[in-house]
């Protein structure tokens, strides 16, 4: 596999197909992130969009990998990790272990974030926060630039609170763009960017499932053909309507949204046999003496 489908994903978002998938995964990432309390919140990956940008959570971070695409353009400062700057000062340091909060001070070195974010350098495989300290974690398209998935949901699991919400965006496979994509890889030509192949939207549920999350709600999107033209995706806007209604699950990207279940052990102490009730019996009058008897 070539990095052709890596290094075009900065084109790729500037272009008709491209604007028209990230305006409808913004709008819907404003709506549900809306409502999510906590402390830390966490963007893994795509710069592009700005996952945490309605979310009011006090610490919120946008995470990239340099050997990730969808950190793209931006590539790790390595003369700023030299100088020890560490992570921006948007988000507060001093939640960190000691107060329950993941260690972002311990993060190699950031690029400018968003305002009211810090931007954290790290391995998207080997995140350096501690386990069980994230209320929130969005992965926009994170899944299709790692080299392994499945540990990428893992490590998310594992930084995940109790009852934290992970949040997924993805191209859905079992669509016109995934059809299109599948022909694109076999000739050269992809049509979105992603390192690895798609990963469809059943096989995801499967997944989240086998690591304890509980799938709160699922979402697709973008129901008009894979066209590269603005003016043929604009005629075809009719499809929006009609895909939520008759063929919903083959939108061309998907959300799932997710809360981590731990399930609690019941500790059960020595059992108590209670002995059972005896009905009441019928007692003689007189009890016989044997002292009153004779001999």
């Amino acid at each position: 596999m070539t990095d052709r489908s890596i290094i075009d994903w900065p084109a790729w978002t500037h272009s008709p197909p491209g604007r028209y998938v990230l305006e409808w995964e913004q709008t819907q990432l404003d709506r549900v992130v809306s409502d999510v309390f906590g402390y830390h919140a966490l963007q893994l990956g795509l710069p592009q969009l700005d996952a945490l940008r309605e979310n009011r959570m006090p610490c919120r971070g946008l995470v990239l990998d340099a050997a990730s695409g969808a950190s793209a353009p931006y590539r790790f400062p390595r003369g700023r990790a030299a100088a020890g700057n560490g992570v921006d000062r948007g988000l507060d340091l001093g939640a960190g272990p000691a107060h329950g909060g993941p260690d972002l001070a311990a993060a190699p070195a950031a690029l400018p974030a968003p305002t009211g974010r810090s931007a954290v350098w790290c391995d998207l495989l080997d995140l350096p926060f501690e386990a069980q300290s994230v209320d929130l974690i969005v992965m926009p398209h994170t899944l299709e630039f790692t080299s392994d998935p499945h540990r990428l949901l893992r490590e998310a699991e594992r930084v995940l609170m109790p009852e934290g919400q992970l949040i997924i965006l993805g191209f859905n496979s079992l669509s016109l763009w995934g059809a299109r994509q599948s022909v694109g890889k076999m000739t050269g030509r992809p049509f979105v960017p992603a390192a690895v192949d798609l990963i469809a939207f059943t096989r995801l549920k499967d997944w989240i499932k086998l690591l304890g999350f509980d799938l709160e709600r699922g979402r697709f999107g973008c129901y008009r053909p894979p066209l590269d033209s603005e003016q043929w995706l604009s005629r075809y806007g009719f499809m929006e309507a009609a895909g939520d209604r008759w063929w919903p699950i083959f939108g061309a990207t998907y959300m799932i949204k997710a809360i981590k279940r731990v399930r609690g052990m019941r500790l059960v102490g020595p059992l108590k046999v209670k002995k059972p009730v005896l009905s009441a019996g019928l007692a003689p009058a007189a009890t016989p003496n044997t002292r009153n008897h004779t001999q």
